[in-house]
Parts: C-alpha cells; sequence; structure tokens
C-alpha cells in the first residue's frame, strides 16, 4: 500500500484500460468505448485514492485474485452508468395501459389471471414500480389477478436501492399529483424532499441479480418484456444474442419493448415489428 498514491492522481494508462474494458467486456458485455474512459478512470479512481493500491494495473490484478467474486461485482456496480426517473419514456406505458392490457384481458376472457412482466435492467427501480402503478390503474380489479413483475439487473447497488423505494420527489416530477398522494408516501422531516413507494406497489414488484449475457433460468414465460437503454452498451453481436435470448423467454404473443433510442435494425431476430421499440412473439 505505497502512501505515494495517496492524495495525487493516477494516470489510466492505455494497456490498464485496454484489461479493464475487456474484463468488462467479457463478464457483462457492456462495450466501453474510448469516451468511457474518463468515467472508468473517476470511479475507480476513488478507490486508488484511499491509497490501497498504486495504480489501475495493481487494483486490476486485486479484483482478479478475489476468489469470491466481490470485488469484481463491486467493481461492475462502479462502472455501471445507472439514470432513470418515474414513467421514462412515457409512450410505453401509454401502450401498455390503452391497448397492451385491454387486448390481454379479453383474450384471457376471466380465465387465467396470470401476469407476468421483466424489467430487465431495471437500475434503481423506477421503471418496474412505474409498472406496477400502470397496471393496477389499468385493471381495475388486479387484486383478483396473479401479477408479478420481475425487476432484475447486474448491480446489486442499484437492486438495494430499489428494494428499499424511497426516492428524491425529483424522480417523480413527471407524476401528477393524484397518483403521488395515491401510491407514494411524502417523507417528513430530514425526508421532507423524498417519496416512498406504497407497500401494495412494492408488493408486486420481486427484485433479483440478472446478467444480461449469462444462461437464463427462468420457471415460466412473461408476457411482456421491458429491455430499455441497456442494449446500447452492448456490441452487435453481444446485442442479437441478448435479443433472441429474449424471444425465448416470452410467452407467444408476448411483447418486447427496448428504448425510443435503441432499434433491433441489422440485427437477426424472430420478432415481428409493431411501432418503434415495440416488437412481439
Amino acid at each position: 500500500m505505497p502512501g505515494s498514491a495517496f492524495n495525487q492522481t493516477i494516470e489510466l494508462a492505455d494497456g490498464e484500460f485496454i484489461r479493464i474494458k475487456g474484463l468488462v467486456y467479457d463478464r457483462c458485455g457492456i462495450n466501453l468505448s474510448e469516451g468511457k474512459r474518463e468515467l472508468v478512470k473517476t470511479r475507480l479512481g476513488k478507490i486508488l485514492r484511499r491509497g490501497a493500491f498504486s495504480s489501475f494495473g495493481d487494483y486490476f490484478d486485486h479484483v482478479l485474485s478475489d476468489k469470491t467474486g466481490h470485488e469484481l461485482t463491486f467493481m461492475l456496480d462502479l462502472l455501471t452508468t445507472n439514470y432513470t426517473f418515474f414513467f421514462r419514456e412515457q409512450g410505453h406505458f401509454d401502450y401498455l395501459r390503452t391497448e397492451f392490457i385491454p387486448e390481454f384481458i379479453r383474450k384471457r376472457k376471466g380465465a387465467g389471471r396470470k401476469l407476468r412482466l421483466w424489467s430487465a435492467a431495471c437500475s434503481s427501480g423506477e421503471e418496474p414500480y412505474s409498472l406496477a402503478i400502470t397496471l393496477m390503474e389499468a385493471i381495475p380489479d388486479y387484486l383478483k389477478w396473479d401479477i408479478s413483475i420481475l425487476a432484475t439487473d447486474l448491480s446489486t447497488r442499484m437492486l438495494k436501492t430499489a428494494s428499499g423505494g424511497i426516492y428524491p420527489r425529483e424522480k417523480a416530477q413527471s407524476l401528477p399529483e393524484s397518483l403521488l398522494k395515491k401510491y407514494f408516501l411524502q417523507g417528513q422531516g430530514k425526508w421532507d424532499e423524498h417519496i416512498k413507494i406504497k407497500d401494495e406497489v412494492r408488493k408486486l414488484v420481486q427484485y433479483q441479480r440478472v446478467n444480461l449475457i449469462s444462461p437464463f433460468n427462468f420457471s415460466e414465460p412473461f408476457d411482456c418484456i421491458f429491455c430499455r437503454n441497456v442494449m446500447i452498451y452492448f456490441d452487435k453481436k453481444t446485442q442479437a444474442e441478448l435479443v433472441n435470448k429474449l424471444y425465448h423467454c416470452l410467452d407467444e404473443g408476448g411483447v418486447l419493448m427496448i428504448g425510443h433510442s435503441e432499434s433491433l435494425t441489422g440485427i437477426d431476430h424472430p420478432f415481428r415489428y409493431l411501432k418503434p421499440s415495440l416488437y412481439r412473439k
């Protein structure tokens, strides 16, 4: 633990960046471009500046030597970009409420009232909770349904935040006051600028750590999968592999939703195109 590393900037050498970039790609499919180099230096540099490591290479070797995998998980947590808010890309939730859910209810005709959704890159939880609220609003007798929303992410740090269900009020600034009062608790005192998801919303969501490039092992198919704004970090090969895995996770007629800035153009897949960012099995 050389003291010279403390309180000084440590440069990220080309070879060190290549090693880190390669490991991140191998383990979670994220392609760290040259434009992410400063992000890597800033976020991992915080660990180095504590004085424990003399270089990024030194830290990298430490991560590889940890047989528990905890250090790798922590490093991936630090390098995962997590930006979201409630009802981000509102059009997808409007589609669920006005088209998908009414069609789904008609098909079930009162029988087999089971609905399974997957938020495949849930980050800090705003997306799955937005899904839960949408279902509760769109299905008047939702309590008579068997509804489950699986929310997964690579980052254990984000999953912990998500399961807690407490957010700065600004994360829900697009919601009307009626929905805020119906589905959130307002913080008091030091929590005055925060809101908390009510229990009736939280109980529809289950959280689990899932690496999207690893094999999936789900017990039943999903009716709808949200996999938004994560494929932009993957190269075409990884995108194609993921999209085809998601296809096999959907029930017949199920819907995949991707981010508005994403596209399946140039990817060989069996999905049927519905409209921009919406695909059906």
